[in-house]
């Protein structure tokens, strides 16, 4: 059963679903929406989440699990690939993922991304370094390049 756990943090609300033993949902939210039952692992997560935002953490080590199509996890997997403080294109991400023609399926991937920030789609742009596309918004995109960028 998955649990949901709200916190306010820099950027709005985070919204954490989770289980027993895994984390499968970070979303930032405009209000809470669902009976709010934080949790030792859901602390943990807001912990980790907040030390990234302050500059304090890079990476994260708290359980998580995709649930998403086969395409969805490989996408989901190389974007977890891409080191803090570096971007990737879409297209560079498709062809990391076997198909170089797949570059708005690789959109759809990253906006169906259930762990935002976690599995870092906000890192991937589109040719010649336009900011495009998230779900969390442009302005919160460029806010976690901009804290990245200011750590590298």
């Amino acid at each position: 059963m998955i649990r949901y756990a709200f916190y306010n943090f820099k950027l709005g609300i985070l919204k954490i679903g989770y289980t027993d033993t895994v984390v499968v949902l970070l979303d930032r939210v405009e209000q809470i929406d669902t009976v709010n039952e934080p949790s030792a692992l859901s602390n943990l997560v807001f912990k980790q989440i907040d030390e990234y935002l302050n500059g304090q953490r890079q990476t994260f080590d708290f359980p998580y699990e995709f649930h998403g199509t086969e395409f969805q996890q490989k996408v989901w997997e190389a974007l977890s690939q891409i080191p803090y403080g570096e971007t990737r294109t879409y297209k560079e991400i498709a062809t990391t993922v076997g198909n170089p023609k797949a570059s708005r399926a690789v959109g759809m991937a990253n906006h169906n991304n259930p762990l935002m920030i976690v599995v870092p789609c906000h890192r991937v742009i589109g040719t010649g370094g336009k900011l495009v596309g998230y779900a969390g918004g442009l302005d919160m995109k460029k806010a976690l390049l901009d804290l990245e960028n200011e750590k590298t």
